[in-house]
């Protein structure tokens, strides 16, 4: 069961195609915790580059991925509702599988801590069960039309 579809999302966070790269939130917990699904295709275009004949997600998508999952769960927080997340630190990044077309990536983010704009997360990419990406990721948040 979808908590939140694509619509949904694109109607919290600022991305959009080609660089909105979140399906659907399979569970949600505001606040706390969130599991959400990239289903990666061959026909993503970053794929015409990295690699020709040997197609491989980079590994700053996949942060940024982990991202967007983790500032649908920032903004899904009460006191950052109708707000903007910007990553402002990643930390401790591991990637320790090769993401290709045909995976299933699903996204773990876990709210480790939160202070007046700033919150700070465990997250996981995870794909057939396994890690394929690690990272405490920290992120600011201000009015959505704020200009910082």
């Amino acid at each position: 069961m979808k908590v939140m579809d694509a619509q949904e999302i694109m109607d919290m966070i600022p991305n959009r195609y080609p660089i909105c790269y979140i399906d659907y939130v399979d569970e949600l917990v505001p606040g706390e915790e969130i599991t959400a699904t990239k289903n990666v295709t061959i026909n993503e275009s970053f794929f015409r580059g990295h690699f020709p004949n040997n197609p491989v997600m980079p590994g700053v998508l996949i942060i940024e991925t982990l991202a967007q999952a983790a500032s649908i769960l920032i903004l899904k927080s009460p006191e950052f509702e109708n707000k903007t997340a910007y990553l402002g630190a990643i930390h401790q990044a591991k990637f320790r599988k090769v993401v290709r077309p045909g995976d299933v990536l699903k996204l773990h983010i876990v709210m480790e801590k939160k202070k007046s704009n700033m919150g700070i997360v465990k997250a996981a990419a995870l794909v057939d069960g396994k890690k394929a990406c690690t990272a405490e990721l920290m992120f600011a948040v201000y009015d959505r039309d704020e200009k910082i």
